[in-house]
């Protein structure tokens, strides 16, 4: 009877540590991180896009593409229908959100429709700096986003790092801002400077997870240089 007890037990410590090692994600994995920078595509998702979107001022269409959820964790069977979302975005204040695989943008003068990221990403906003283009008639994007799975779950997701990248509004001129391995914290546009500011934190401290103590880097971008060089201040 006690084996019988102790062996229960264990089975449940078991389960409980299983559970917690499903749930407890570091943000950053650092063995063997380089092997396994890019998320490798999922055959088995079904990727729909949004109706498109006209950002007033611009000529392009964008088309928001992600996944299609399933709400109730079934799938088709029979004559039974799992219950889904097939909208994968938002849109309001000239900002997109949602978990996107992609934007395709297309001219509003053509047919031709164009990815905007050439590389698995998973796009969370995706910001048209409209009063930037009514001062200086140039149209640009800032999207926050995830380009790396870097806790190596063999999934590019919202527990991966978040990132900062900088476009014009249709996709050219494309740069990745922030650093590789520092988590973006927030951003914000400065019109008086002509400025995009935005913080990161660095995991100084290779716990796997950003906390007090590890580092945070506060930078700007003048969006008038040539170059876009990003420029690390200390405010503190």
């Amino acid at each position: 009877m006690k084996k019988a007890l102790l062996l229960s037990m264990s089975l449940a410590l078991l389960a409980i540590s299983c559970k917690n090692e499903e749930t407890e994600k570091p943000k950053v994995t650092y063995k063997t991180r380089e092997a396994k920078a890019e998320n490798a595509a999922d055959t088995s998702e079904i990727e729909i896009a949004d109706l498109p979107i006209h950002i007033s001022g611009t000529s392009y269409l964008i088309h928001p593409v992600g996944q299609y959820r399933v709400m109730d964790g079934t799938r088709k069977s029979g004559y039974s229908y799992e219950r889904g979302s097939f909208t994968v975005s938002n849109y309001g204040e000239f900002e997109i959100t949602g978990y996107l695989k992609n934007l395709m943008v297309q001219q509003v003068e053509s047919d031709s429709i164009k990815p905007v990221f050439e590389k698995p990403v998973l796009l969370q906003t995706a910001t048209f700096l409209k009063a930037f283009a009514d001062k200086t008639k140039h149209q640009l994007m800032v999207y926050s986003l995830a380009d790396m799975d870097t806790n190596q779950d063999s999934k590019l997701d919202a527990n991966d790092i978040r990132t900062l990248y900088l476009s014009e509004v249709g996709g050219g001129r494309m740069v990745k801002v922030s650093p590789d391995y520092q988590e973006l914290i927030d951003w914000n546009f400065v019109d008086s400077k002509n400025r995009l500011y935005f913080r990161t934190i660095e995991d100084t401290n290779k716990s796997g997870e950003f906390d007090k103590d590890d580092v945070i880097h506060y930078n700007f971008i003048d969006l008038l240089s040539a170059d876009w060089k990003v420029v690390e201040y200390k405010p503190v």
